[in-house]
């Protein structure tokens, strides 16, 4: 009676899975490049489960412990292999086609009715799903306690150091791994960035210290075989608060030099940093848009710079030395450009700015400045949904109420004209009561009005030249994490006029001249200046020499002020940097091995560094030194494993799952269950007790765990979505 209920069922299977397969085939076909990248990833990640799972399996056979399953990708069960007595076995898609297995009272499938022979112990199978794989003993759960069964090949019934030994086998097998994959990517050859100061921020502990732009550093506690950038990175982010870093630097000169740094958690910062940068080349990168690079700065991607306004530059640092030095409107930089089989220089220009100060500002001294000079404020980036008045993304239920037709517009959208905006290239000139502003003077008085409304006057200047005050009002904002309220837009300085926003009192600087706040600057010496580079280029020309600078008033009021112009520029504290964000490809080295046994050592030292990586982030986790939001967990890791594979050649995404293995091999020994350090702690408990714990306590303990576990992976996969998608 029962047969004929069983054909519809399977048949509905069949369409279902027909369906199913036809789905995939259509989006495969439409999405190759796509889908073979998302291939690589979980095949790639999915090897770094299954060499744990195999671990498992081979030392679980050597104990005679019975495996009763051992499965290369997930279920469903796509194929599966058993040896008999009269052969092999073969099961196709048994949930579609096949019978239900029936269980004997150990657990294990049974035999037909009728059938002789026995099958052994182990099942291989295929799974449908191509991801990872699993490896099934008798009596052993992922979920709950272990099962007491009466078979003496059961996972309960072996000695506590066999069991130990087999749960320890996947984290064993996991470090071999990475070992393994680390010496074939080090034997191959792989270009990573090079323990090299790409530049230091102001204020950081490497300023502090006395690290420079092109140090090579080639020791860093103790430790100098195989450094690139990274060990810098870590150095930082894992030591101890307070705790001293003696790094060993070699300058281009040739001579090597000790400095002790210690990290610090600098300005928006979310992890302990040394405040150094990593080395960029001289070659810009690729982008998805190339017109609109070049169409900005005149470049094109594989161009490679090679000279400054004439000066030639062999890095990137001479480079941003030779912009910072500049100090003009724009600078002019001569190219190599590779065509089609031919090579040629050409020149580009780029626009300039000059930064409102080269360090943290805590007070007025702090500022840029020329002479004691501050220069007025310019806006070179708004943010849009940070102002109050700007056109911000409406909601989605608004969104919606829109595209039915309902609800009303906000009051302040209809019939009126729109609010003024702030715009790039405005220039500050009144903030709050407060007529020309510094930067310091900007950000105190944004803090005083957090979330109340601020008035802002800019001068900007139309399409047609002409010049207009222009009145705005914003609602600075504290952003998550932030520690003071801002408005959302960045900030340089004012050259291209000569108004003074106000003399300041610098340490150890010139004295202060006594210029009016707002003055205009119309000569240097006798010769008549139109903007702030006019003033620092006469100064320059005048080293060494008393000169004179003569200014005038909104109200028309003239006067004159003097000053001694030093021989050097010691008293001009402005620097330039260029207007447009330059993509530039990474500085790499080649690390590669000479042969095998130097190729063992190499992977054996980065599979060390990270797993004393792995173990000292879950130190500084615990004790409150790294925050959670740092870690990464699935989504986090396959995207980042996306981005390799696609953008990346293959030996970089090895590099990345010889990271995995080791890094997985650590977290995976964590004590606690499920991890298979916390299984290894209750067999430790079993071994001192003389008795395992009851099935109840096992249970208990099981559960909380994976309680525990779950609860952090929807933290870290939270994180990982917001970081990957919305970041």
């Amino acid at each position: 009676m029962s047969e004929p209920n069983r054909k519809p069922g399977r048949a509905g299977r069949g369409v279902f899975w027909a369906a199913i397969v036809g789905v995939i085939v259509y989006l495969v076909a439409r999405n190759i490049g796509v889908l073979s990248n998302v291939a690589v990833v979980l095949l790639g990640f999915g090897a770094v489960v299954l060499v744990h799972e195999f671990g498992h399996f081979i030392v679980a056979k050597l104990v005679g412990i019975k495996v009763e399953a051992f499965s290369i990708f997930m279920p469903p069960m796509l194929l599966g292999v058993r040896r008999t007595e009269q052969g092999i076995k073969f099961r196709f898609l048994p949930g579609l086609f096949g019978k239900k297995e029936e269980k004997t009272d150990d657990g294990s499938p049974s035999s037909p009715a009728g059938q002789e022979d026995k099958a052994s112990d182990t099942e291989y199978r295929v799974g449908l799903i191509p991801f990872g794989g699993f490896v099934k003993l008798l009596g052993q759960e992922d979920v709950g306690p272990v099962k007491a069964i009466s078979d003496p090949r059961s996972f309960a019934n072996k000695p506590v150091g066999a069991r130990m030994a087999v749960i320890a086998a996947g984290v064993t097998f996991n470090v071999i791994s990475a070992a393994i994959i680390f010496m074939m990517v080090f034997l191959v050859g792989i270009k990573l960035p090079p323990a090299v100061v790409g530049d230091v921020m102001p204020d950081s502990p490497a300023a502090k210290a006395g690290l420079e732009a092109g140090d090579e550093i080639i020791e860093i506690n103790g430790k100098s075989k195989d450094l690139d950038f990274s060990n810098i990175l870590l150095a930082a982010a894992l030591s101890d608060v307070n705790q001293v870093i003696a790094v060993k630097v070699r300058r281009d000169d040739g001579v090597e030099r000790f400095f002790l740094l210690t990290a610090e958690m600098l300005p928006g910062g979310t992890i302990r940093e040394f405040g150094v940068f990593e080395p960029a080349s001289l070659t810009v990168a690729h982008v998805s848009d190339a017109n609109e690079l070049f169409r900005r700065t005149g470049l094109l991607p594989g161009d490679r710079i090679k000279s400054v306004n004439g000066r030639d530059v062999r890095t990137h640092w001479e480079l941003a030395e030779a912009v910072r030095d500049t100090l003009l409107p724009e600078v002019t930089v001569g190219v190599e450009r590779i065509g089609e089989g031919t090579t040629k220089t050409v020149e580009s220009r780029i626009r300039l700015e000059a930064a409102h100060a080269v360090r943290e500002v805590k007070t007025e001294a702090d500022l840029s400045n020329v002479y004691s000079m501050v220069p007025r404020l310019r806006i070179t980036d708004v943010a849009v949904d940070i102002i109050t008045g700007q056109s911000r993304k409406p909601s989605l239920m608004r969104r919606l109420a829109k595209k039915l037709g309902v609800g009303s517009e906000p009051a302040d959208s209809k019939d009126s004209e729109p609010k003024p905006k702030l715009q790039v290239d405005d220039v500050v000139v009144a903030v709050g009561g407060i007529e020309n502003p510094t930067y310091k003077e900007l950000r105190d008085i944004t803090q005083a009005h957090e979330n109340k409304i601020l008035s802002v006057t800019v001068l900007r200047t139309e399409p047609n030249g002409v010049e207009k005050m222009v009145t705005v009002t914003v609602e600075p904002r504290r952003s998550p994490g932030s520690d003071r309220a801002m408005i959302g837009i960045g900030l340089a300085l004012d050259c291209a006029h000569t108004v003074v926003a106000k003399t300041i009192d610098v340490k150890g600087g010139p004295a202060k001249l006594e210029i009016p706040r707002g003055a205009r600057i119309t000569a240097v010496d006798g010769n008549t200046v139109s903007s702030f580079y006019d003033c620092i280029s006469e100064l320059r020309r005048s080293a060494g020499r008393h000169v004179t600078i003569s200014y005038e008033t909104d109200r028309q009021e003239t006067g004159s002020v003097a000053a001694d112009v030093a021989s050097d520029e010691r008293f001009i504290n402005v620097k330039s940097s260029l207007t447009e964000s330059l993509p530039f490809k990474p500085l790499q080295k080649l690390y590669r091995a000479q042969g095998p046994v130097e190729a063992l050592e190499m992977g054996h030292r980065r599979t060390v560094m990270f797993i004393g990586q792995a173990y000292v982030t879950l130190r500084r986790l615990i004790g409150g030194l790294i925050s959670p939001k740092q870690l990464m967990g699935p989504v986090g890791i396959m995207t980042l494993s996306y981005r390799i594979v696609a953008e990346q050649p293959f030996i970089y995404y090895a590099y990345f799952l010889g990271l995995i293995n080791a890094t997985i091999a650590v977290f995976n020994f964590l004590p606690m269950p499920p991890f298979d350090g916390g299984l290894i702690v209750l067999m430790l408990i079993e071994k001192v007790k003389g008795s395992a714990l009851s099935e109840k306590a096992q249970g208990l303990i099981a559960y909380t765990g994976w309680a525990l576990v779950g609860t952090l992976l929807l933290y870290v996969t939270f994180n990982d979505i917001v970081r990957s998608f919305f970041s």
